[in-house]
């Protein structure tokens, strides 16, 4: 009876276990993803920055870095790494002379164009293994648990956590029986 009890709980979905999912799910995609750019001689934000320049225009380092997930100094070297091989370009902004815009050179544009071309191609074909409704729930559920994720994070930065307010109510409460 133990065993069977035991063997349930082992299958019953869990936020940690849901965790480890996303994250191995996630790794085994970026990890394929940066197989499929290696053979440019791309890293992975190398063409993300790439990428966010090809779908939406001209953009600062910081923007780019919102639009990617990169800090600035991690940005600064993509762009720098895509400049000398003439991919992007650093330019004035016209109406502030000490903001810098990157925005994808004729090469670059070329380039990214037809990569990104492949890379949706290799991404539809991991994806495929899911029906175009599995693909619409999982999307949808994917960015309903990053907003519950993102409003967790804002509640976190204004009040304590449920757990370690609760962890601290037990801590009081066994000092209280010990006295």
């Amino acid at each position: 009876m133990m065993a069977r009890a035991h063997a349930q709980s082992d299958t019953s979905t869990t936020g940690p276990k849901l965790w480890v999912v996303l994250a191995r799910a996630h790794g085994a995609l970026a990890a394929y993803v940066e197989h499929c750019i290696a053979s440019e001689g791309l890293c992975l934000s190398d063409f993300m920055v790439l990428e966010v320049l090809l779908h939406k225009g001209p953009m600062t380092i910081s923007e780019i870095g919102e639009k990617v997930l990169l800090a600035n100094a991690s940005m600064t070297s993509a762009v720098d790494r895509l400049e000398r091989r003439s991919l992007v370009v650093r330019q004035t902004s016209d109406t502030d002379r000490r903001i810098r815009i990157i925005d994808l050179t004729g090469q670059g544009r070329t380039f990214i164009t037809a990569l990104y071309a492949r890379h949706a191609k290799d991404i539809e074909a991991v994806t495929s293994i899911l029906t175009a409704d599995e693909q619409d729930q999982l999307r949808y559920l994917l960015k309903k648990l990053g907003r519950s994720a993102n409003q967790a994070l804002e509640y976190s930065d204004t009040h304590e956590s449920p757990a370690t307010a609760s962890t601290a109510r037990e801590s009081s409460h066994k000092g209280a029986l010990l006295l």
